[in-house]
């Protein structure tokens, strides 16, 4: 099992602490560090000192940490323009030594497209513009050097465009694509990702979306085009503790009032947690991003690494 920490700073958190559980995740063995793209808090509070922007935060990053890979989960769409977004991504894969991983989503929390002026299209063009924005991203990233990047879409065109910078990776960064919609989400992963993922919802729930992206990847000849299977990987809100008071602590966050939608956290021992991952191993999960509440709580990051990675990096 593959075993990143997945961070929320948009909670509350300055570069610098990002910065030190990226290292403190790096020291300790995870694989990755990876972390949501948001420009406001879902909860009531100010959610102080307030948002950092990711891609930024993950130039940082890419330069003060040797190992551990890097990525969004997820880069919305109604955030950046796809081809300055190929470009950025391209080039903090460079300053990072090609480790670095490109999660895509649509959006949906309105209210921060709304207190930042950012259009907030339907969801069904939604859609539209990230099928778009993939075809452009890995378009840009896969044409060989010295030839010229055309596209004509709905929502984007480009003509005789450079294509360059060039990420390390080649063809390019891996792309995460996941969520919860049955439709749209399962065609989108099966044609452009690497990796789908499953968010912080039941083993039940996640192996339902697992058999729909497996179908249509069937469905669409992924395997006869070459690409490699689809990576499965869950998302497991995380509030374990040595004790169960501990444990319940950490969870109390969990009980704020929020838009998030219904979650399936672990709250309790670090045991639990295993048996958690393990069940996800079971129904094909190779990668698990397990969201650490509270970045300042450096005890907790510690414990997983102590009682849980020995545990399940063999699974």
């Amino acid at each position: 099992m593959r075993v990143c920490v997945f961070t929320e700073p948009h909670r509350g958190a300055t570069y610098d602490d990002q910065l030190r559980l990226a290292r403190l995740a790096e020291d300790a063995g995870f694989e990755g560090y990876l972390r949501a793209d948001h420009y406001q808090a879902m909860g009531l509070d100010a959610a102080l000192p307030g948002p950092t922007d990711a891609w930024i935060t993950l130039a940082g990053l890419a330069r003060e940490t040797s190992r551990i890979r890097l990525g969004t989960l997820v880069t919305s769409v109604t955030f950046r323009l796809p081809a300055p977004l190929a470009i950025a991504v391209a080039q903090v894969d460079q300053m990072s030594g090609g480790r670095v991983e490109l999660g895509m989503g649509t959006g949906w929390y309105q209210r921060e497209h709304v207190s930042y002026g950012i259009p907030f299209p339907p969801t069904g063009e939604r859609f539209d513009i990230l099928a778009e924005q993939l075809a452009v991203i890995t378009g840009l990233w896969s044409t060989p050097v010295g030839e010229p990047f055309n596209f004509k879409g709905e929502h984007y065109q480009l003509a005789d465009a450079p294509a360059l910078p060039k990420p390390v990776q080649v063809p390019g960064p891996p792309i995460i694509v996941g969520g919860r919609g049955a439709k749209r989400t399962p065609e989108i992963a099966a044609r452009y990702a690497d990796e789908f993922n499953m968010p912080f919802k039941t083993v039940a729930e996640s192996k339902a979306a697992f058999d729909r992206v497996l179908a249509v990847s069937e469905k669409v000849g992924r395997t006869e085009s070459g690409k490699a299977p689809l990576v499965m990987s869950a998302g497991i809100v995380v509030a374990i503790g040595r004790t169960d008071a501990e444990a319940q602590r950490r969870a109390a966050p969990l009980h704020a009032p929020s838009a998030l939608p219904p979650e399936d956290p672990v709250v309790g021992s670090p045991a639990q947690l295993v048996d958690r991952i393990g069940e996800f191993a079971a129904i094909g999960v190779t990668r698990v991003h397990l969201r650490l509440i509270e970045i300042a709580d450096v005890d907790h990051l510690e414990l997983v690494a102590s009682e849980v990675l020995p545990q399940v990096v063999a699974l």
